[in-house]
């Protein structure tokens, strides 16, 4: 119910700022998805290495990070072998419901049930899905533990392909890897 309100609130200002002719300015993004996109072969050390450190360790994997200098440095050391945007509320949602699975005693497992995500986290407060989802998209206090209790996520390859692999998302040329900001929704739809 807060969630909502929360999801509300915004609305309301944005709606506000636009009867006033003025601009909302949107809260800055603080959660990234990030998919990796491609494989094994021919990677040098470095990136390896930041790619296992971020969790990415096979082609389409997806995980959600937090936005801080760190991360964001790393991720400028893999840019050309994964993609990342600001995903929205409906993407984390339909993610976790779909394809979320929880660390449990090391074992990837399905969550299935409310009561798996109660077990592990719920001395953080978080008992089922609609508290993991929020906490993850709000990055609250215990995103890190939420973060690291959802398995990386098992994307599909997109529907209708990649544009190039090669080129970045930003360059004259178009292409897929680096930072797509909003556009992660599209791609994540295509690939859920």
């Amino acid at each position: 119910k807060e969630y909502s309100d929360y999801q509300k609130k915004l609305i309301d200002l944005r709606r506000e700022a636009k009867l006033g002719g003025n601009f909302f300015v949107e809260p800055e993004a603080k959660l990234l998805f990030v998919v990796r996109i491609v494989g094994i072969i021919k990677l040098s050390p470095k990136p390896r290495k930041v790619l296992q450190l971020l969790r990415l360790k096979q082609l389409h994997n997806g995980v959600f990070l937090k936005v801080n200098k760190p991360i964001l440095q790393m991720l400028k050391l893999v840019q050309p072998y994964v993609t990342y945007g600001y995903p929205s509320l409906k993407t984390v949602r339909e993610l976790v419901y779909k394809r979320g699975h929880g660390k449990v005693t090391k074992q990837r497992i399905p969550l299935t049930d409310n009561q798996i995500i109660a077990d592990k986290l719920g001395e953080k407060g978080l008992h089922g899905m609609e508290d993991l989802i929020h906490e993850i998209y709000i990055v609250g206090p215990s995103f890190k533990q939420a973060a690291n209790f959802l398995w990386p996520f098992k994307l599909s390859a997109p529907r209708g392909g990649f544009k190039c692999k090669r080129h970045g998302y930003c360059e004259m040329k178009g292409g897929d890897w680096g930072n797509r900001e909003e556009e992660i929704n599209e791609l994540v739809g295509r690939m859920n």
